[in-house]
């Protein structure tokens, strides 16, 4: 009898137990997905000081786990606890992780995570199982792969692990001197042509040593092979191209569902969406906007940064309230600067206009659930989750063409009977401008409007077929890396 694949899948964040964006979200259902294949996948991210042990049922594994970094060795600590029936293993370290409430943000964060990977691979030892390939996931664990490649095909106990990179973002490389390979005791790995002199590149260190590698979705795999969107990596990405696949990311349909959402006032579905109006409702009075039904409400949900398109949108937004009637709700925190201008926008425009610069997952879902119009004008999107949550609970997007929003939203100007939402090429506020508009004239005619929010509630996003994607590259990575 064929025993199950074992895989052991590595992230910096993980829902619930830490996140800041998409990346948390795929690391659990994605997870979930596979082990419903029948795949043994575990789950393994630093535990970091905002995960609390009164929230989870946390088991100590084995003894203290030497990690040889720098001139010594740093102790850790194996944590594990289960998700349903996902195991989750959490690296316990108070020098670098749990003494730290965020994710990200320290100057020290290179180090952070090469030590983590480093962990990762010691704790292996700690464990009565051994995963047949490792998906590591952005620069944060790229560390591992490289390791395995460099060192652990001289290893009894590593050589037969097959590797799998996705790239959720090219936009974070984990770019630092290379006097962490000697904290890392990695002196042997080489540099690369695309790395600055004297430094190192954890991504395209990744993308050079994996077995297989993957993108977020398929049209983001194409886009950065060029010079606009390879962000320096296009030539490495070109020499790997043919190990390079686009796998478009899902999201857990049973969690983000609104026929049983207890965040929202008012359940609904595809076939009653009458009573999404009482989300709306409730949505504008909780946001301290007059609740008037007639008049259109955008919402946004993400990170407040340049790549989101947040300069483009507050141009956009104070361009269209002189000639619109409308209501924006924004929901996200980032960038300092784009936060004040949000501010300074809602204070010209108070009747119009609420920004929450703050993370709360349950207003999200509500803003998912009421808003008329999901606006995501995003520079660069490697796969995007916040237009399939939007388009799941029926608010119509309006996006950016570009990376994953191209392989998840049909345009309803050039596609009228299949059109899903609304999308703009170039990466101007004049061109998302005229989306909104073409938007707000067609949610002018409620036939047409309710005919496009139930096909975007039929698109299915669930993880099933993304998950057997992913089971097909993790048999193709064992063929490549027994070769």
């Amino acid at each position: 009898m064929n025993q199950p694949l074992k895989v052991l899948f590595l992230a910096a964040e993980a829902a619930p137990f830490a996140q800041v964006g998409g990346l948390a979200e795929v690391a659990t259902s994605l997870t979930q997905a596979l082990r419903r294949l029948d795949v043994d996948v575990r789950l393994m991210m630093p535990r970091y000081g905002s995960i609390r042990s009164r929230d989870y049922d946390f088991q100590r594994v084995g003894n203290s786990i030497a990690v040889p970094v720098g001139p010594e060795e740093e102790h850790v600590h194996l944590l594990e606890t289960h998700l349903g029936e996902l195991p989750v293993y959490l690296i316990w370290d108070d020098q670098y992780f749990s003494a730290r409430e965020k994710i990200y943000g320290f100057n020290d964060d290179p180090q952070r995570f090469t030590f983590f990977s480093r962990a990762v691979i010691a704790s292996l030892a700690a464990l009565d199982w051994q995963p047949d390939v490792i998906h590591a996931n952005d620069w944060h664990t790229a560390p591992v792969v490289v390791w395995l490649d460099v060192y652990g095909r001289a290893l009894p106990a590593y050589r037969d692990i097959a590797t799998l990179f996705t790239l959720h973002n090219l936009a974070y490389q984990g770019v630092c001197g290379r006097l962490i390979l000697t904290f890392a005791r990695m002196d042997k790995v080489k540099h690369l042509p695309v790395e600055p002199p004297g430094q190192v590149n954890w991504m395209a260190q990744g993308i050079a040593h994996a077995d297989l590698l993957n993108t977020t979705s398929p049209t983001y795999a194409r886009n950065i092979l060029t010079p606009e969107r390879g962000r320096g990596l296009e030539s490495l990405l070109t020499e790997r191209q043919e190990r390079l696949f686009g796998i478009l990311n899902g999201i857990n349909i049973d969690f983000w569902n609104p026929e049983t959402d207890e965040a929202l006032t008012q359940t609904y579905n595809r076939d009653s969406l009458r009573m999404r109006e009482v989300n709306k409702a409730a949505l504008q009075r909780e946001m301290g906007l007059a609740a008037r039904p007639k008049t259109p409400l955008l919402g946004f949900v993400g990170r407040v940064e340049a790549l989101k398109g947040l300069e483009i949108l507050i141009e956009s937004l104070e361009a269209l309230l002189a000639e619109a009637e409308f209501q924006f709700v924004l929901l996200g925190t980032g960038d300092p600067l784009l936060e004040q201008a949000l501010r300074e926008l809602q204070a010209r425009y108070p009747a119009a206009i609420r920004v929450y610069l703050k993370f709360d997952p349950r207003l999200a879902r509500r803003i998912y659930g009421g808003a008329d119009i999901f606006v995501m004008p995003s520079e660069s999107e490697p796969c995007g989750l916040g237009q399939m949550l939007a388009m799941r609970y029926g608010a119509v997007p309006v996006v950016r063409a570009t990376g994953g929003l191209v392989d998840t939203v049909v345009d309803v100007t050039t596609a009228p009977q299949r059109g899903t939402g609304f999308a703009f090429e170039d990466y101007t506020a004049a061109a998302l401008t005229v989306a909104l508009r073409r938007a707000l004239l067609v949610y002018g005619d409620e036939a047409v409007w309710r005919a496009i929010q139930k096909r975007a509630m039929e698109v299915d996003f669930s993880w099933d077929a993304s998950a057997r994607a992913y089971l097909d590259l993790y048999r193709r990575a064992q063929a490549l890396h027994d070769r």
